[in-house]
């Protein structure tokens, strides 16, 4: 399965804690991730990820086109809901994106933990019911 990961500045070391938690699902995945998000976590977990551009940089762009060529399957966004950010166009964009393309997404741990059990479980496999 093709992850996504991505964090907002507030929510980084929340999502590194949450990858050395779920490191052992999580490397037998395809990660890719925002450009200081994914440096982070690789260097915290030895995860291997593939690295975009910071998402302040089109990162989160590139992981938007990534979903609309239906190339990525589950994406885990960290956000910050209390301090408005000047790219969260992009972030609204990569959110609906996800919805029209059936992308299950987590903006906090609570859903980032449903679907990481879920995925460990194998109920994840809707892309083989949707065809």
């Amino acid at each position: 399965m093709n992850i996504a990961l991505i964090a907002h500045d507030e929510k980084k070391e929340l999502m590194i804690q949450f990858c050395i938690a779920y490191c052992g699902i999580l490397s037998r995945n395809n990660l890719c991730a925002t450009g200081t998000t994914g440096k982070i976590i690789s260097e915290a977990t030895g995860l291997k990820i593939t690295g975009f551009l910071a998402g302040s940089q089109g990162g989160d762009q590139q992981i938007a086109a990534r979903i609309a060529c239906n190339e990525i399957d589950m994406l885990l966004f960290f956000r910050d809901p209390l301090n408005p950010k000047p790219n969260e166009p992009n972030d609204m964009n990569l959110l609906r994106l996800c919805d029209m393309h059936n992308i299950p997404v987590a903006t906090n741990i609570a859903t980032a933990e449903v679907l990481i059990h879920g995925l460990e479980r194998g109920d994840l496999d809707w892309r083989n019911i949707i065809k």
